[in-house]
């Protein structure tokens, strides 16, 4: 009796085991220093952050000198290896880096945070999984801290930006090219035993909205200002 081959499961965590870079449209300086300055305006204030996904410290090492203490977490070790090189280089002593994912993060605080974000990390979340890192990060606010989500794909402008709308020499004729080329893609990633997108998971904000009510948070939903496909979700709590 022959036996079925199985597909070994797809790892984001072995995914980005060896990626040294963020997800960010540019590696400029002057690009991240305003796509960092457009974050800070959303988190507006606070003294502490948990930067949860902080992945190569592109942002992260804008934010620090904004906050009296910073925690920087991943779950990649080249990334954080990344981190640590900006780090050193500023000279900066209010950051710890911890090496950790959405399940393991909780255990290794020993404090709480007026703001904790993560940008580019909730396209890597199930619905489940979103609802119990919101759940679990409300247990580590101050009072009046906020959870700031940074850069969530919304589905509908996303398929948009696929087939180019929002490109200045658009045309018709390009959605059927793309897509056909994404049909491909699709195919391959499966063969591969990838996600059909490598980007992630699109969550639409009125899903991140009953997520974030159902745990007690009312929930601001802003564009974002670098990626047209992308929102914010900035999470208060109810009074």
């Amino acid at each position: 009796m022959g036996s079925v081959l199985k597909r070994s499961e797809f790892s984001w965590e072995e995914y980005f085991s060896d990626k040294k870079k963020g997800g960010h449209r540019f590696s400029t300086e002057e690009f991240l220093t305003k796509e960092a300055n457009e974050k800070l305006f959303h988190l507006n204030g606070g003294k502490t952050l948990l930067d949860f996904g902080c992945g190569a410290g592109e942002l992260l090492i804008h934010y620090v000198p904004k906050y009296e203490k910073v925690i920087g977490s991943d779950f990649s070790r080249s990334m954080l290896f990344e981190a640590e090189k900006k780090i050193l280089e500023q000279k900066y002593g209010n950051v710890d880096l911890i090496l950790a994912d959405d399940k393991t993060i909780w255990d290794e605080l020993n404090l709480k945070f007026d703001r904790i974000t993560a940008t580019e990390v909730v396209q890597y979340f199930t619905p489940e999984q979103l609802e119990d890192f919101i759940h679990n990060a409300s247990e580590y606010l101050n009072k009046d801290g906020k959870i700031v989500l940074f850069d969530i794909i919304d589905p509908k402008l996303y398929y948009l930006w696929k087939i180019g709308w929002f490109s200045h020499n658009f045309m018709s004729w390009n959605i059927f090219v793309r897509a056909y080329v994404g049909c491909v893609r699709r195919i391959l990633a499966f063969l591969r035993n990838q996600p059909g997108d490598i980007i992630g998971n699109s969550h639409s904000p009125h899903l991140v909205g009953k997520i974030a009510h159902r745990n007690g948070f009312q929930m601001e939903c802003v564009k974002s200002m670098y990626y047209e496909y992308r929102y914010h979700a900035i999470l208060s709590k109810i009074a």
